[in-house]
């Protein structure tokens, strides 16, 4: 994160989005088949209207992405939001054909807020035979609202 975090624009932020397995592991070593689908869709997706890197780790993947954040939030573009459900939906088609292991997803949200704020919550968790709608992510992502101003104490 720290290395993407370099290449920062004026008026968005780097988040980091990472869709981890519970317990055990989600790499291409043991989710094959998930990872091929994966693969098929970032060849295919655009996602030109993003600054978005993916990385494989052994808990699952992580999308390094840059974002706007309004005092409403961060505004999620819907590329990411497809992005994110393509690769949900890819473990589990991955499941029904054969990668192990099918312990339940968690999707992390993690980053800094505009005045510097770390923070980093665990915004949906997803049992491994739940149909997941891109509707549900975005209404998830759309709920982490970091603080954009600190709240000053009346005297």
């Amino acid at each position: 994160m720290e290395d993407f975090e370099r290449t920062k624009t004026n008026g968005v932020v780097p988040v980091s989005i990472k869709v981890r397995v519970a317990s055990g592991c989600f790499h291409r070593e043991h989710s094959p088949q998930a990872y091929r689908l994966i693969d098929e869709y970032m060849a295919s997706a655009d996602l030109s209207d993003v600054h978005c890197r993916f990385e494989e780790h052994e808990s699952g993947p992580e999308l390094l992405v840059y974002l706007a954040v309004t005092t409403a939030g961060l505004t999620f573009v819907t590329s990411v939001v497809e992005l994110i459900t393509a690769i949900i939906k890819a473990r589990s088609d991955g499941i029904r054909k054969g990668d192990r292991p099918s312990d339940p997803l968690e999707l992390i949200v993690r980053g800094h807020s505009k005045d510097g704020e770390y923070f980093e919550e665990m915004i949906l968790r997803i049992p491994q035979d739940h149909v997941i709608t891109a509707r549900q992510i975005e209404d998830a992502l759309a709920k982490r609202k970091p603080k954009t101003q600190k709240k000053r104490k009346k005297k």
